[in-house]
């Protein structure tokens, strides 16, 4: 019998839906309070995962969430910089 692994499920800040973690882009801040996208998954520091629709990068952006969620200010840099991978124009 093969065992099958398990899919790391994350929450998205912003729909409260369960997705597995590839599905979703993560944000760090780290000790130094820097912030910025994690496309590894791997960084770390306190993370806040997205889903990967532009609708919900908008959404986290005008209601403050991730800020919240992080407890630092968000440079508008970080949104642009998720709105360019959910289009495919920077691809690490």
């Amino acid at each position: 019998m093969a065992a099958t692994r398990k899919v790391p499920l994350r929450k998205c800040i912003v729909t409260q839906e369960m997705k597995p973690k590839k599905e979703l882009i993560r944000v760090v801040r780290n000790k130094e309070g820097e912030v910025f996208v994690d496309t590894t998954g791997k960084k770390n520091g306190r993370g806040a995962y997205l889903s990967r629709s532009l609708e919900v990068v908008q959404s986290a952006e005008n209601s403050g969430i991730l800020k919240r969620h992080l407890n630092t200010d968000i440079d508008p840099t970080v949104y642009d910089e998720l709105k360019n991978i959910i289009e495919g124009k920077k691809i690490e």
